[in-house]
């Protein structure tokens, strides 16, 4: 099995949420098209698929396993590049 790449800029934003008092799984090592965090805010989960604001347009692109989930899955699931955007999704 081989091991899931994370993006550069995942260290810092979950760095930056927890600071927040956000709490946050990461689960990039899940595959198969989940999001890599789960974050918890004020008793609301918010699946977040990171994806590095510094990279070309098409590396910022979901893969397929990512889109299949993403139209697969009944609730809230969100693509970020940075820690303003997740700051936008959860409404902190």
């Amino acid at each position: 099995m081989r091991a899931r790449k994370i993006d550069d800029n995942q260290t810092l934003i979950v760095k930056q949420l927890r600071r927040c008092g956000v709490s946050v799984a990461i689960t990039s090592m899940v595959g198969k098209g989940f999001p890599d965090l789960i974050c918890g805010l004020r008793g609301r989960n918010y699946l977040i698929e990171l994806k590095d604001g510094a990279k070309s347009a098409s590396r910022k692109q979901l893969t397929t396993d990512e889109k299949e989930f993403h139209d697969a899955w009944a609730g809230q699931v969100n693509k970020a590049e940075s820690f303003d955007e997740i700051k936008l999704i959860i409404g902190l």
